[in-house]
């Protein structure tokens, strides 16, 4: 077992949930139970899926929730690039929670290659 409190992209991912409730906020109503769920539900899934990992008995294991993690990533990204499309983020907020989201990506990937040389 890992002690995911402590993985630098554990703690990156709970930031980057963080921002995307405060973004959404401002998304308009009507999309309550559309766009601002769906894109919410990504961000939360990214830690919740690293943390579930870190729980299990087996590098191996972890990484495969490091990959769900790093899926949920792509979703989160589409979803903001959708959000700017339709006008509901401005530049700025996409290009900073995009900055965020590549990091963590490449946070990810490292630490899954890292569990996967150790399996």
């Amino acid at each position: 077992m890992h002690n995911y409190q402590e993985l630098k992209v554990w703690q990156k991912a709970i930031e980057l949930a963080k921002s995307i409730y405060e973004v959404t906020a401002n998304f308009p109503g009507e999309e309550k139970f559309g766009l601002t769920s769906q894109v919410r539900r990504s961000s939360v899934s990214i830690a919740s899926n690293i943390a579930e990992g870190a729980g299990r008995n087996s590098n191996k294991d972890f990484a495969h929730f490091l990959s769900i993690a790093a899926g949920s990533t792509f979703e989160l990204e589409t979803q903001i690039i959708i959000a700017k499309e339709i006008s509901f983020l401005t530049q700025d907020k996409y290009e900073a929670l995009q900055s965020e989201i590549e990091s963590i990506k490449k946070m990810l990937y490292s630490l899954r290659n890292t569990l996967n040389q150790k399996s």
